[in-house]
């Protein structure tokens, strides 16, 4: 991997913007979202913590996703690159993952149905955040 093509400028964006995008989409279906895992919301805790994992591992993503567009060989970062970029790793690892887990954790079509759209979502966001700012920041 040729981690001259990512810019991380780029990459910081999409991030950021992928976590906004993602407490915009759970503020909005929280209440579903809880019955579908399961989880009291009276029980429920939010940490720095949490919110801290969440936004590393948007940070992860986000460079692994940049790499990828440019790995695919799309020709150029695009929006339109990065868009289709999202939605190869959204639904070869994303999309099948969950579908696995929420199997054998015993949880309902319910909970993969948000939680996938909300990473469809994460991964078009990104993608098109990456494609927007093209290649490598020089």
């Amino acid at each position: 991997m040729d981690i001259s093509a990512v810019n991380f400028i780029a990459v910081l964006a999409a991030a950021v913007a992928a976590f906004i995008f993602g407490a915009v989409y759970y503020g909005l279906l929280g209440k579903p979202w809880m019955k579908a895992a399961r989880i009291d919301p009276s029980s429920a805790k939010m940490s720095a913590g949490l919110f801290v994992t969440s936004f590393v591992a948007e940070l992860v993503m986000a460079f692994v996703l940049s790499a990828a567009i440019d790995a695919f060989g799309m020709g150029s970062t695009t929006v339109a690159s990065g868009l289709i970029a999202g939605v190869i790793v959204w639904l070869g690892f994303m999309a099948t993952t969950m579908a696995v887990n929420h199997r054998y954790q015993g949880f309902g079509w319910d909970l993969t149905l948000i939680d996938g759209l909300h990473w469809l979502g994460v991964a078009l966001v990104m993608g098109a955040v990456i494609g927007w700012f093209g290649g490598a920041a020089v």
